[in-house]
């Protein structure tokens, strides 16, 4: 088995969006038609899917990148800040008639944020893009896709990753609802608790106080709908996996949360997914990269940003030595 220490060899392809996140930090969230004040502006780079390239990357994933945007500054940002993270962008095609998507960001003093994108160039990323990149599928381990592109782009490229052998992780967000041809492609699932409570068409989810009781009949659930491996996200609270196919007994695993004093949650989602994509192709189950997972994405919440702020191997390791000797 792979250790955290070492870098998969498999290649881990990302298909989706880029944007420029255009952030206000305030004291709190606005009400509807409320106006406040802010006092800290950024722009940073962004997007899904970049996002979890730059996270893999740092994490020491070989990543490559298929994406789109425009002709204009804030993809020149883009581009430079996945290539400095060591993320292979050749794939990455310049849209002539687009801008470059965008995310408008607000950040309250407890790190929480809420977000609107416009998709500008990632909403002309097609089909065609992936067929002009399927040679990057021939060697890849693991396939990142997300719903910040059109789902004919999503269908493409996980078509793509099946037929070369890859394992299709989807990141079901912003939430959609998707054929289940797509469900059928997708190896694993992860969503957030809102997501999953959406997908399974009910009100609400277990609790925080986790109970494995609880999860057994989600875990059937998705298993109807023909997903064997799901990772449900609940922010500060940890995490929970479902794994219809896991070795022995233990199909519902909880992952305790990595307690930090978080800054900007924006982004972590993100760093989760890329991890967990890094352990995967490193050959780990998908328990022990939810544990790996978890600790990355607890600390890209503690600086502001998003891919400034994500985690190397190393700092990862640091932290859950300190937490290994402390339990």
């Amino acid at each position: 088995m792979s250790t955290e220490a070492s870098a998969p060899a498999s290649r881990i392809v990302v298909v989706g969006s880029l944007n420029a996140d255009l952030t206000i930090y305030c004291d709190r969230l606005p009400l509807p038609g409320e106006t406040l004040h802010g006092h800290g502006f950024a722009v940073n780079p962004g997007g899904k899917s970049a996002n979890q390239a730059v996270a893999a990357s740092k994490l020491g994933g070989r990543v490559s990148l298929v994406g789109a945007i425009g002709d204009d500054p804030n993809g020149t940002m883009l581009l430079d800040s996945t290539a400095h993270a060591g993320v292979d962008v050749s794939r990455v095609r310049r849209a002539a008639d687009a801008a470059t998507g965008v995310a408008i960001i607000s950040v309250d003093a407890a790190g929480e944020n809420s977000i609107i994108i416009s998709a500008g160039a990632n909403g002309t990323l097609a089909p065609a893009d992936v067929d002009a990149a399927v040679d990057l599928f021939d060697d890849a381990a693991v396939a990142c896709l997300c719903l910040e592109v059109g789902l004919d782009t999503v269908m493409a490229a996980a078509q793509a990753a099946r037929n070369a052998g890859a394992t299709v992780l989807l990141n079901l967000s912003p939430y959609a609802e998707v054929p289940q041809a797509l469900v059928r492609l997708s190896d694993v699932l992860l969503v957030n608790a809102h997501e999953a409570s959406l997908f399974l068409g009910k009100e609400a989810i277990p609790g925080t106080d986790f109970d494995a009781a609880e999860w057994e009949p989600l875990r059937k659930q998705f298993a109807d709908r023909g997903l064997q491996r799901v990772l449900v996200t609940l922010g500060a609270h940890g995490s929970v996996v479902l794994d219809s196919n896991a070795a022995g007994a233990q199909p519902i695993t909880f992952i305790a949360p990595t307690k930090v004093a978080a800054v900007d949650t924006t982004g972590a989602g993100d760093a989760f997914t890329g991890a967990v994509a890094v352990r995967l192709a490193a050959g780990e189950s998908l328990a022990e990269a939810a544990a790996f997972a978890s600790v990355a994405a607890a600390l890209a919440t503690t600086k502001k940003g998003t891919q400034a702020a994500y985690p190397d191997a190393a700092e990862v390791r640091l932290v859950r030595s300190s937490h290994a000797r402390r339990s």
